[in-house]
């Protein structure tokens, strides 16, 4: 009679064990796409906020609209972008995708790629 209830209470053992092996392939599962997936995408987040906070008077940007410009006047959420010599327009900073070099024709995010290099 105790051997069958030790034989019993084995059984239960067996699955929580079970339970374990069934969770560690999801817990894997996350940790990979952690770090394929989440973390990546938090790392070009916090670029693109520096890039935002760091624009100042003077630079080139294209904005997600395809608009490219020269800054005359930062505000806290706005900035002032001259597109032609008389055309001024009032853009919100989060609005911009890109700030570009000198000589680039905005084919090319090349301070994107450059800040993105050095977080790496």
């Amino acid at each position: 009679m105790i051997d069958l209830a030790w034989a019993g209470s084995g059984g239960g053992g067996g699955a929580q064990g079970g339970m374990g092996e069934m969770l560690f392939p999801l817990m894997l599962i996350f940790v990979i796409m952690y770090f394929l997936m989440i973390r990546p995408q938090q790392k070009k987040q916090k670029a693109k906020r520096a890039m935002i906070s760091a624009l100042s008077k003077g630079d080139r940007i294209r904005t997600i609209g395809g608009i490219h410009g020269k800054v005359t006047q930062v505000k806290d959420s706005t900035i002032t972008l001259q597109v032609a010599s008389q055309t001024r327009l009032e853009i919100a900073r989060s609005a911009v995708s890109a700030v570009l070099s000198d000589g680039d024709d905005g084919d090319t995010d090349v301070k994107d790629e450059e800040a993105l290099q050095e977080q790496n």
